[in-house]
């Protein structure tokens, strides 16, 4: 409801409830691994098995299930089987895009210090112990 104090899930003050923030840290928490995020980069582009994904992000079969499994659990990726093999899926597109836009922005800032321009304006320097 707009003009409301109430934010999501009934925070105050327009701020997330602590159970929400909790849930939040948890799932970027799940995501702060390189090899998982890496794993949701790949299944964003398609589903795959756990072969095809080790040999993408350069990891071992057990440890490439693992990542799998935590990730599923998580209700970030789900999985179906064909025949014998297990294809696995991004199960929350909305993650997706929060990993996309984090890496793009990366990507964007790297792009712009190679270029020789700042992506984000140098903070004002200050007069040691002058608080100015």
């Amino acid at each position: 409801m707009v003009g409301t104090a109430a934010g999501p899930a009934g925070g105050r003050d327009g701020d997330p409830s602590p159970e929400l923030l909790t849930e939040a840290a948890a799932a970027f928490g799940l995501l702060a691994s390189t090899a998982r995020l890496h794993i949701v980069w790949a299944l964003a582009e398609g589903e795959s098995d756990v072969s095809g994904l080790a040999e993408r992000v350069g990891g071992t079969l057990p440890a490439v299930s693992q990542h799998l499994a935590k990730l599923k659990l998580a209700g970030l990726v789900r999985s179906r089987r064909e025949g014998r093999r297990v294809v696995y899926l991004v199960d929350d597109p909305d993650v997706v895009t929060v990993v996309r836009l984090m890496v793009g922005q990366l990507a964007d800032r790297t792009a712009d210090r190679t270029a020789g321009r700042s992506a984000v304006p140098p903070a004002p320097r200050r007069a040691h112990g002058l608080g100015i």
